[in-house]
């Protein structure tokens, strides 16, 4: 545990699932462009993953930027593990990095 709250809520999300995207909206109903990205691209390799809508927790929002030390949203975390924003993972997908990454880490994928 640590002395913050907020890290202790969100280390305990990444600690539940293997896939974690921190968001901007729902899956079901991004509220920005790049967490739409990132959904379709996570949806397009057949992963499943918890988003956590950044919106309706302020905290959460803000305690997110300084738990990765990256300023943006959406974050994207495998197995605990922060990967990267939007740009991140869309040249991860596209380059096959992002599929290679999941299969390393034991991520069950659908796509085949």
């Amino acid at each position: 545990m640590s002395d913050n709250p907020v890290f202790d809520t969100i280390q305990s999300e990444l600690d539940a699932n293997d896939v974690v995207l921190f968001m901007k909206g729902t899956p079901v109903f991004p509220q920005c462009g790049f967490s739409s990205m990132v959904v379709q691209v996570l949806s397009h390799v057949g992963v499943k993953f918890k988003g956590i809508d950044v919106l309706a927790n302020d905290d959460v929002r803000n305690g997110i930027k300084e738990f990765s030390n990256w300023p943006t949203i959406p974050q994207l975390y495998i197995k605990g593990e922060f990967v990267g924003g939007c740009d991140i993972i869309r040249e991860m997908y596209e380059a096959g990095e992002l599929q290679e990454t999941l299969k390393a880490k034991g991520v069950e994928t659908e796509a085949a």
